[in-house]
């Protein structure tokens, strides 16, 4: 993998707990229905009260939608200005010096959303854990309830990575351009409109290939090998040689397909922040089904 450092395993984590330097974070949200007559796709409710029943020691909860997304829109998880990015995660204790560790429960994908954002801010010393909180009880690992741990703010230095993220005008620009794959990351029937959608219009982005996520996680919650991934990616068309624009519903089950895509070699990798949620609703943009 290119960079064997972004991922943790549950035995490489449990013999640093206690190190000074180490900061562990809990992402879990989780997606409720929205109430009758919402135009919300979903109700983001933060993982706060399964963190307090039950977190890795020491680990800290980092709130996706409520602190961690751009508060000025009605779409959810939106990247917010780097500036505020960068103070939240200072006041969380992310800062130099410092190596995160990053883990969530029933799926990877909160972890490795934060791990695509703080690499946006130049951030490199963080790992995701491989199979999350699932893994770790599974193997009866050392667990603690209640309150966060204590870490002390920090200062997190932005250097900036442009192009992690792109918009709906980019994507549309993309359209029909042979040096440029779209990779859908939501499930098949989804992707083929066979399903309503709770994002508006049932459909995917015309051209664009699926790759769902759920395909590139094992039952134990970890991340399925490399060589099985790159077979999944290459049967779609996606060669090192194009741009990849990952989408899903909400931009975060797409980054488990950067999170990979980044492993295995890849470069020209960015996320449509919007994905589902700002193009379905979108009728100026078109949609493909079948």
């Amino acid at each position: 993998m290119r960079d064997p450092q972004a991922l943790i395993s549950t035995q490489e984590l449990a013999a640093i707990v206690g190190r000074p330097d180490l900061r562990i974070y809990d992402c879990t949200t989780y997606l409720e229905p929205s109430p009758p007559g919402s135009d919300d796709p979903y109700v983001a409710v933060p993982g706060r009260h399964t963190f307090e029943e039950a977190h890795i020691p020491g680990a800290d909860f980092l709130d996706l939608q409520g602190e961690f997304s751009d508060p000025a829109t009605r779409l959810r998880f939106m990247m917010p200005a780097p500036a505020l990015l960068a103070a939240s995660f200072g006041r969380h204790g992310i800062g130099d010096g410092t190596r995160v560790v990053l883990y969530g429960i029933g799926t990877m994908m909160w972890a490795t959303r934060f791990w695509w954002m703080l690499r946006s801010l130049g951030f490199d010393n963080v790992a995701v854990l491989d199979g999350g909180l699932d893994k770790w009880r599974a193997e009866r690992r050392p667990l603690e309830s209640g309150e966060p741990g204590d870490y002390l703010p920090a200062t997190f230095t932005i250097k900036p990575r442009p192009g992690l993220f792109t918009d709906s005008h980019a994507v549309k620009a993309a359209l029909g351009r042979p040096d440029h794959v779209i990779v859908n990351a939501l499930g098949p029937q989804f992707h083929k409109g066979l399903e309503p959608s709770r994002y508006g219009r049932p459909g995917r982005i015309p051209g664009s290939v699926n790759v769902s996520a759920a395909t590139l996680m094992q039952p134990t919650k970890e991340l399925i090998a490399p060589t099985e991934a790159e077979q999944k990616f290459a049967a779609q068309g996606i060669t090192k040689d194009k741009n990849v624009i990952a989408y899903c519903g909400g931009g975060i089950s797409a980054t488990i397909d950067l999170f990979l895509l980044h492993q295995l070699g890849y470069d020209n990798l960015t996320l449509y922040d919007g994905s589902m949620g700002e193009w379905a609703r979108d009728a100026s943009l078109p949609i493909e089904t079948g």
